[in-house]
């Protein structure tokens, strides 16, 4: 089995070594971003769902960042929110400002009934700059 190309952002890394998961793994000139939350230092959820989805997208791009990219390199999203009825309008009036101008990546978005206390998930493929 080859060895995983993994992505560390700064700071971080005790986060993902103590979840036992990697932020990212380069492969064939893609990125593939695992799901980033708004959670505080610490790693506990941030309680207000604006904050939260705000420091979930910085999350996203401090990985971004690490492998050379950013968010218009971004080609699929898929988000997850803990009762999406009630919840989506509020998200969604948040992404335009780390979303960028169209054309847009393609989403798929899942109405989930728990995500480890968090109300928002989001994760990523991105293409890789080329080398």
């Amino acid at each position: 089995m080859a060895t995983r190309d993994v992505v560390f952002p700064a700071g971080r890394r005790a986060l993902y070594e103590r979840n036992r998961y990697s932020p990212a793994i380069r492969s064939n000139g893609f990125l593939f971003v695992s799901g980033q939350v708004g959670s505080r230092d610490d790693g506990s959820p941030e309680p207000d769902l604006e904050r939260q989805v705000s420091l979930a997208f910085e999350h996203l791009n401090e990985v971004l960042a690490a492998a050379g990219c950013a968010f218009e390199d971004v080609v699929d999203v898929t988000v997850f929110m803990v009762d999406p009825e009630s919840v989506f309008e509020k998200v969604w009036s948040l992404v335009p400002k780390y979303w960028g101008e169209a054309p847009h990546p393609t989403l798929t978005a899942v109405g989930v009934t728990w995500l480890y206390g968090f109300q928002f998930e989001i994760k990523v493929v991105a293409k890789l700059p080329a080398e």
